[in-house]
């Protein structure tokens, strides 16, 4: 899969994975199962399946291709093992030249920064080759692990949302907030 980009970080190699990584993935969505539950949309058993993370990964594979978002899951680099995912959806180009970010981190790595170093170098991916000028971002209010985390990448709050997702089973309000591309700023000066 040669033409979709590699992102490597100090920790990690970050890849739009093939489907035939689905057992990898699978492996981190079970280890993580308890931990992503409460910020994510409410998931069925058959979430949990390797055909699922087949198809998903086909589908990321697939936007990829298409220019409408990059599925980025980060693996460390000791082990192999899938320790982050970073997502870039909603790719909208034309005027607008704006996208949303998602992510998470194994349970396993709280707190020791391997976010921030796998979003950076999303978010710089996004920012220099890809061309984009705004990446948007949501998080629940009671989230603080992922409002520190925006803030700490430059994020600013632009607004709060009622009712903005439907996550664990039940519609809840987010705290919306976005990053402007630092260099076209200059650029614009």
């Amino acid at each position: 899969m040669s033409d979709l980009p590699i992102l490597d970080t100090a920790r990690t190699v970050m890849t739009v994975p093939a489907p035939e990584h689905a057992p990898l993935l699978l492996a981190y969505r079970l280890h993580n199962r308890e931990h992503l539950a409460p910020w994510e949309p409410a998931r069925s058993a058959d979430y949990y399946t390797e055909a699922a993370a087949r198809r998903r990964l086909a589908q990321s594979v697939a936007e990829a291709r298409a220019g409408s978002a990059l599925h980025f899951l980060a693996r460390e680099r000791a082990s192999g093992a899938i320790v982050a995912s970073c997502s870039f959806t909603n790719i909208v180009r034309g005027v607008f030249q704006a996208c949303h970010i998602g992510f998470s981190v194994a349970a396993a790595c709280q707190g020791q920064g391997l976010m921030h170093e796998v979003a950076r170098a999303g978010i710089d991916h996004m920012f220099g080759p890809q061309g984009l000028h705004r990446i948007m971002a949501s998080h629940l209010p009671r989230n603080l692990r992922s409002a520190v985390l925006l803030a700490k990448l430059g994020f600013e709050r632009e607004g709060y949302a009622r009712s903005y997702l439907r996550i664990d089973g039940k519609w809840e309000d987010m705290v919306l907030s976005s990053l402007i591309n630092p260099i076209e700023q200059v650029d614009s000066l």
